[in-house]
């Protein structure tokens, strides 16, 4: 099996510069303005900085080689859960926005100081339907107690 990685999709990171830089030259456009250059102005901000944390955390979640585990990438770093500290890996279905949405959840016990870490992921981070990351994680035996939520 090859190695699977997901992560923010390449467009979506650029869609959310441009989107920031056009918030940015409008906040410098409203001199007469001084509340709407300032709220162009933070939004400008907001936008990058979600940019700049999306493409900081790539690739999200990832499948080590021969599927020995799981690595998560987080502004702190990147931190890899061989098979044996994965607990439960499910998808549960959080309402949002007046619908049920999938969300990966992956509960692991951090190697070393044996830590448990819950790890949500829903399609924003993995730039796929999280059913089908799921999906693949079972296909690879890393989807231990799939108990249903």
């Amino acid at each position: 099996m090859s190695e699977q990685r997901w992560s923010t999709p390449p467009l979506a990171i650029a869609a959310l510069v441009v989107g920031g830089g056009v918030l940015a030259v409008a906040a410098v456009a409203f001199t007469s303005d001084p509340a709407g250059r300032f709220l162009a102005g933070a939004a400008a901000l907001l936008v990058l900085a979600t940019a700049a944390l999306a493409a900081r955390q790539r690739p999200r979640l990832e499948v080590l080689e021969n599927g020995s585990g799981l690595a998560c990438t987080r502004v702190t770093g990147r931190r890899v859960f061989p098979r044996e500290a994965l607990i439960r890996v499910r998808i549960v279905e959080y309402p949002r926005l007046g619908r049920r949405v999938p969300m990966l959840e992956i509960d692991a016990r951090e190697p070393g100081s044996g830590t448990e870490r819950l790890m949500i992921f829903g399609r924003w981070d993995l730039g796929a339907d999280p059913r089908d990351v799921y999906d693949a994680l079972v296909l690879r035996d890393l989807a231990p107690d799939q108990s249903p939520s």
